[in-house]
């Protein structure tokens, strides 16, 4: 799983990003009103899910800016 999402382009893992937090605001709402979830670990690995996806995009930028300070020496 973690190899497929290096393999997403930028606009993919922003897509990613906010379908993950909507779908964590959805199982909140859910648990809110009905204080259940089949599963409730769902909450935990979407965290997680978009905490891997913005460390991706964060890498990708940081990687773009060195290449163009080295270019600039």
């Amino acid at each position: 799983m973690k190899s497929k999402l290096r393999d997403l382009k930028d606009n993919d893992i922003k897509n990613e990003v906010a379908k993950a937090r909507k779908e964590i605001r959805n199982f909140r709402f859910q648990y809110a009103t009905a204080r259940s979830l089949e599963n409730p670990k769902v909450i935990r690995n979407l965290k997680k899910r978009i905490a891997r996806l913005l460390t991706i995009s964060r890498e990708r930028e940081l990687g773009k800016n060195q290449k163009s300070d080295k270019k600039k020496k």
